[in-house]
């Protein structure tokens, strides 16, 4: 019988609340991973460790990841609940749609901050516990629209873009020191954000999948699995695109 592939691993994943990044959580504790939800919604992140089956398998953090004292407060808690983070998934992030016309500062700077220096501020102060605790594994969420751009998406296209950059950089300054950082880029994924869509712009993206249908997000927790474990360890300053062939 084999043993867990997260087995006796401390895992921190942002924005994990609901949507992609609950799902993550659920697998890595399925695989054997204690799991710290850090989510903006104190009240959410409690509700959904708590799903996960409480205080023993999982905790909830409030944390805004643009302040790195919350961040730096987050893996405080992972270590004083569990052990040392090992595994971090840097998954918060928020939308603030419009076009260049009618996008604001305020919305531009948003959305780079919390998708961008969140992300940042996640792999650089889990990359410090990590280098300090013999490795681990860090995975960042970028998407398709970092590398297509969609209309209507600059400061999201340009923040998940920015990402795979980060990504990239921090696996060669992090690898000699046993720490691997790999990146995400989901497509069409159903969630209730996507839901929400008009069906004229739902049946517009679906029609560009050569596999004919949106992504689950249990397809992207796979992939974070896969990437978070040792099945990919001799992977870093990857990107794997999850988009059933859109856009490849």
């Amino acid at each position: 019988m084999t043993k867990p592939l997260l087995e006796g691993k401390t895992a921190v994943i942002t924005g994990a609340a609901q949507g992609i990044g609950f799902s993550i959580a659920q697998q890595f504790a399925a695989e054997g991973a204690r799991i710290v939800i850090g989510d903006v919604n104190l009240e959410a992140a409690q509700a959904a460790a708590a799903d996960l089956g409480g205080d023993a398998v999982a905790i909830g953090v409030r944390c805004d990841v643009t302040s790195a004292d919350d961040v730096a407060a987050m893996l405080d808690a992972a270590a004083a609940a569990f052990s040392p983070v090992n595994v971090m998934v840097n998954n918060a992030g928020i939308t603030r749609d419009a076009t260049m016309r009618k996008m604001t500062e305020e919305m531009f700077d948003q959305v780079i901050s919390v998708h961008l220096k969140g992300t940042w501020n996640g792999t650089r102060l889990a990359g410090a516990v990590m280098r300090e605790n013999g490795g681990g594994t860090i995975v960042n969420m970028s998407s398709l629209s970092g590398k297509i751009g969609l209309a209507g998406q600059t400061n999201y296209s340009a923040a998940k873009a920015g990402i795979v950059g980060l990504s990239k950089a921090a696996a060669k300054e992090l690898a000699h020191l046993g720490v691997r950082v790999n990146a995400i880029q989901p497509g069409l994924i159903r969630t209730a954000m996507t839901e929400a869509m008009p069906q004229k712009v739902w049946d517009a993206k679906m029609s560009e999948i050569p596999m004919g249908r949106a992504g689950e997000v249990s397809e992207i927790a796979s992939v974070a699995l896969f990437l978070a474990c040792d099945l990919s360890s001799y992977m870093t300053g990857t990107v794997l695109e999850v988009t059933g062939g859109r856009f490849m």
